[in-house]
Protein backbone atom coordinates (compact mmCIF):
# COMPACT_ATOMS: atom_id res chain seq x y z
CA UNK A 1 0.00 0.00 0.00
CA UNK A 2 1.02 3.40 -0.75
CA UNK A 3 1.71 6.00 2.18
CA UNK A 4 -1.56 7.94 3.17
CA UNK A 5 -1.48 11.63 4.13
CA UNK A 6 -4.19 12.77 6.85
CA UNK A 7 -5.90 14.39 3.83
CA UNK A 8 -6.00 11.31 1.86
CA UNK A 9 -7.78 9.26 4.67
CA UNK A 10 -10.23 12.01 5.35
CA UNK A 11 -11.44 12.60 2.01
CA UNK A 12 -11.53 8.72 1.53
CA UNK A 13 -14.66 7.42 3.41
CA UNK A 14 -18.14 6.35 1.82
CA UNK A 15 -19.66 5.22 4.59
CA UNK A 16 -20.02 8.49 6.76
CA UNK A 17 -20.76 12.34 6.39
CA UNK A 18 -17.97 14.45 4.99
CA UNK A 19 -18.23 16.55 8.43
CA UNK A 20 -17.72 12.73 10.35
CA UNK A 21 -15.02 12.43 8.30
CA UNK A 22 -13.57 15.62 9.31
CA UNK A 23 -14.06 15.05 13.25
CA UNK A 24 -12.81 11.47 13.20
CA UNK A 25 -9.39 10.84 14.63
CA UNK A 26 -6.25 10.15 12.49
CA UNK A 27 -3.79 8.01 13.51
CA UNK A 28 -0.60 10.73 14.34
CA UNK A 29 1.72 7.66 13.44
CA UNK A 30 1.35 7.92 9.77
CA UNK A 31 5.17 8.23 9.17
CA UNK A 32 6.34 5.02 10.81
CA UNK A 33 3.53 2.42 9.82
CA UNK A 34 4.97 -0.40 7.37
CA UNK A 35 3.06 0.73 4.44
CA UNK A 36 5.18 -1.88 2.34
CA UNK A 37 3.86 -4.74 4.52
CA UNK A 38 0.25 -3.14 4.49
CA UNK A 39 -3.06 -3.97 2.70
CA UNK A 40 -5.15 -1.52 4.08
CA UNK A 41 -4.99 0.80 7.13
CA UNK A 42 -6.77 0.03 9.96
CA UNK A 43 -6.85 1.33 13.54
CA UNK A 44 -8.94 1.84 16.70
CA UNK A 45 -10.35 5.36 18.17
CA UNK A 46 -8.89 5.55 21.44
CA UNK A 47 -11.79 8.19 22.26
CA UNK A 48 -14.22 5.69 21.77
CA UNK A 49 -13.71 2.13 22.65
CA UNK A 50 -16.18 0.92 19.99
CA UNK A 51 -15.40 2.71 16.53
CA UNK A 52 -12.56 1.65 14.10
CA UNK A 53 -11.76 3.02 10.77
CA UNK A 54 -10.02 1.31 7.99
CA UNK A 55 -8.91 2.55 4.56
CA UNK A 56 -7.89 0.56 1.55
CA UNK A 57 -6.66 0.75 -1.81
CA UNK A 58 -10.35 0.04 -3.78
CA UNK A 59 -10.91 -0.23 -7.61
CA UNK A 60 -8.48 2.73 -8.39
CA UNK A 61 -8.84 5.03 -5.47
CA UNK A 62 -9.02 5.08 -1.99
CA UNK A 63 -12.35 3.50 0.48
CA UNK A 64 -12.33 4.36 4.04
CA UNK A 65 -15.00 2.40 6.14
CA UNK A 66 -16.16 3.42 9.36
CA UNK A 67 -16.80 1.00 11.72
CA UNK A 68 -18.20 0.15 14.77
CA UNK A 69 -18.12 -3.28 17.04
CA UNK A 70 -19.42 -4.61 20.69
CA UNK A 71 -16.58 -3.61 23.47
CA UNK A 72 -18.10 -6.99 25.36
CA UNK A 73 -15.05 -8.93 26.09
CA UNK A 74 -15.74 -12.79 25.35
CA UNK A 75 -13.63 -14.95 28.08
CA UNK A 76 -10.05 -16.41 27.16
CA UNK A 77 -11.78 -19.97 26.43
CA UNK A 78 -13.55 -18.73 23.86
CA UNK A 79 -11.80 -18.25 20.38
CA UNK A 80 -13.26 -16.48 16.91
CA UNK A 81 -11.50 -16.67 13.71
CA UNK A 82 -11.05 -13.51 11.28
CA UNK A 83 -12.77 -13.66 7.88
CA UNK A 84 -10.20 -11.56 6.23
CA UNK A 85 -6.97 -13.23 7.47
CA UNK A 86 -8.06 -16.57 9.04
CA UNK A 87 -6.33 -16.19 11.95
CA UNK A 88 -7.72 -17.09 15.57
CA UNK A 89 -7.13 -15.09 18.71
CA UNK A 90 -9.04 -15.79 22.11
CA UNK A 91 -11.81 -13.38 23.83
CA UNK A 92 -12.01 -10.38 22.39
CA UNK A 93 -9.77 -10.69 19.23
CA UNK A 94 -11.89 -11.09 16.44
CA UNK A 95 -15.14 -8.86 16.30
CA UNK A 96 -17.79 -8.79 14.42
CA UNK A 97 -17.31 -4.89 13.50
CA UNK A 98 -20.59 -3.39 11.65
CA UNK A 99 -20.26 -0.47 8.80
CA UNK A 100 -23.31 1.33 7.82
CA UNK A 101 -24.23 1.02 4.12
CA UNK A 102 -23.78 3.97 1.74
CA UNK A 103 -26.24 6.50 1.35
CA UNK A 104 -29.97 6.35 1.61
CA UNK A 105 -29.74 2.51 3.14
CA UNK A 106 -26.92 3.75 5.15
CA UNK A 107 -29.24 6.95 6.44
CA UNK A 108 -31.91 4.24 7.32
CA UNK A 109 -29.81 2.12 9.52
CA UNK A 110 -29.13 -0.85 7.55
CA UNK A 111 -25.35 -2.16 7.85
CA UNK A 112 -23.51 -5.13 7.25
CA UNK A 113 -21.03 -7.19 8.87
CA UNK A 114 -17.73 -8.50 9.30
CA UNK A 115 -15.85 -10.64 11.92
CA UNK A 116 -12.24 -9.34 11.98
CA UNK A 117 -8.86 -9.27 14.21
CA UNK A 118 -10.14 -6.22 16.57
CA UNK A 119 -6.73 -4.60 16.01
CA UNK A 120 -6.94 -4.88 12.45
CA UNK A 121 -3.18 -6.16 12.29
CA UNK A 122 -4.11 -8.66 9.52
CA UNK A 123 -1.87 -7.74 6.97
CA UNK A 124 1.24 -8.56 9.45
CA UNK A 125 -0.48 -11.60 10.69
CA UNK A 126 -0.35 -12.83 6.85
CA UNK A 127 3.27 -12.14 6.51
CA UNK A 128 4.13 -13.15 9.65
CA UNK A 129 5.32 -9.74 10.74
CA UNK A 130 3.11 -10.26 13.73
CA UNK A 131 2.05 -13.18 15.93
CA UNK A 132 -1.33 -13.58 17.73
CA UNK A 133 -1.43 -13.19 21.37
CA UNK A 134 -2.31 -17.06 22.79
CA UNK A 135 -3.85 -17.46 19.27
CA UNK A 136 -3.06 -19.02 16.02
CA UNK A 137 -2.36 -18.88 12.31
CA UNK A 138 -3.89 -22.13 10.74
CA UNK A 139 -0.88 -23.93 8.43
CA UNK A 140 -1.95 -23.31 5.03
CA UNK A 141 -0.29 -25.04 1.80
CA UNK A 142 -1.32 -21.58 -0.02
CA UNK A 143 1.57 -19.15 -0.62
CA UNK A 144 1.92 -16.10 1.17
CA UNK A 145 1.18 -14.16 -2.02
CA UNK A 146 -1.79 -16.68 -2.30
CA UNK A 147 -2.65 -15.90 1.20
CA UNK A 148 -2.53 -11.85 0.82
CA UNK A 149 -5.06 -12.32 -2.63
CA UNK A 150 -7.59 -14.02 -0.85
CA UNK A 151 -7.29 -11.71 1.83
CA UNK A 152 -7.61 -8.46 -0.49
CA UNK A 153 -10.54 -10.26 -2.33
CA UNK A 154 -12.34 -10.84 1.19
CA UNK A 155 -12.09 -7.04 1.97
CA UNK A 156 -13.13 -5.80 -1.59
CA UNK A 157 -16.17 -7.94 -1.20
CA UNK A 158 -17.12 -6.60 2.31
CA UNK A 159 -16.47 -2.89 0.65
CA UNK A 160 -18.58 -4.00 -2.42
CA UNK A 161 -21.42 -5.04 -0.09
CA UNK A 162 -21.53 -1.52 1.44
Amino acid sequence: MKALTEKDIRSSFVNCSKGEAQRLPVPRDLAERPWEDLDFLGWRDLSAPDRSYLVVEHEGGLAGIALRFPTVRRGALYRSMCSLCLTTHPGGGVSLMTARRRGREGRDGNSVGLYVCTDLCCPLYVRGKKQPEAGLRIEESLTVAEQVARMRANLAGFITSL
